[in-house]
């Protein structure tokens, strides 16, 4: 049918033409910004999808971040616990030293008032930002970021460890900043006995140790006790530091995971969308 009025051929053709100019500009926003679903009216579920696991991804760069601040202050904390068992182990020496005849006891107990005083440098100083986890008021209990995480569903936490300062991971205490208190932390309890044989020994403070007053067994006794101590607490700052390693690890391992995850949804493949757009302008 020929018409004056109605021309389908024209009418055709304008169709198809806006079909190719639609394609076209989909496809140039497809290459220029690399994504194939790049709003909700693209893709709706994907783009859902894509929004919510780009949210997570910001939280767990957030949590890498929180976790090196966590690490610092472990690392911290087990330098200066390292340290002072060094300091802690010349002054056992010092103490079996002075259980020698004829030794000058004056001598030894100048070098261990020097070794304590160090003692007391090296709580003080085990510090970062402000949190010092060797020397405090002894009532607190201290918590590191180790996770963030989306249960099945969909609530969101972040996960923390936690790390109690007490008796038996703080070298002392200090309620009043700059005065240790009296029988706190592990080096300077005082009370504890052990009988072996027919010798009962006595736990005296090791920051107020004296060769030439105490008497040298219960002295090597508080001594050795401080160490095992010490030592223990170590070991939990030292398993609390690989803890916060692995999620470290984790974090960025998980977080490339979802960046790949994502990029298969909405990324858009380049050579297929360039092929496409010399198509269309053909």
């Amino acid at each position: 049918m020929a018409s004056i009025l109605t021309n389908s051929s024209a009418m055709s053709a304008l169709s198809t033409l806006r079909s190719i100019a639609s394609s076209m500009e989909s496809t140039q926003n497809s290459i220029s910004t690399g994504m194939k679903v790049s709003k909700a009216s693209d893709n709706a579920a994907y783009w859902s999808i894509s929004t919510g696991m780009r949210s997570d991804n910001m939280a767990l760069g957030a949590v890498t971040d929180a976790l090196g601040v966590g690490a610092a202050k472990v690392d911290t904390a087990y330098a200066g616990m390292e340290s002072a068992i060094d300091v802690v182990k010349q002054i056992k020496a010092k103490v079996v030293a002075a259980n020698e005849e004829g030794v000058d006891k004056g001598k030894i107990q100048e070098e261990i008032t020097q070794l304590i005083d160090q003692l007391k440098s090296i709580g003080s100083s085990s510090s970062f930002n402000g949190e010092n986890w060797l020397v405090s008021d002894g009532n607190a209990t201290k918590t590191v970021v180790s996770g963030f995480v989306r249960d099945n569903n969909g609530n969101v936490s972040v996960k923390k460890t936690d790390y109690a300062l007490d008796a038996t991971s703080l070298l002392y205490t200090e309620a009043t900043p700059g005065t240790i208190d009296a029988d706190s932390g592990i080096l300077n309890k005082v009370g504890a006995t052990a009988t072996v044989g027919a010798v009962t020994y006595t736990q005296i403070s090791v920051l107020d140790l004296d060769v030439e007053n105490d008497n040298l067994d219960d002295a090597l006794y508080s001594v050795d006790l401080a160490l095992e101590s010490m030592t223990s607490a170590g070991a939990k700052l030292g398993s609390l530091s690989a803890r916060i390693d692995l999620q470290t690890d984790f974090s960025a391992k998980l977080s490339d995971a979802i960046e790949k995850g994502v990029g298969r949804l909405v990324d858009a493949d380049m050579n297929e969308e360039s092929t496409r757009l010399k198509a269309l302008q053909t």
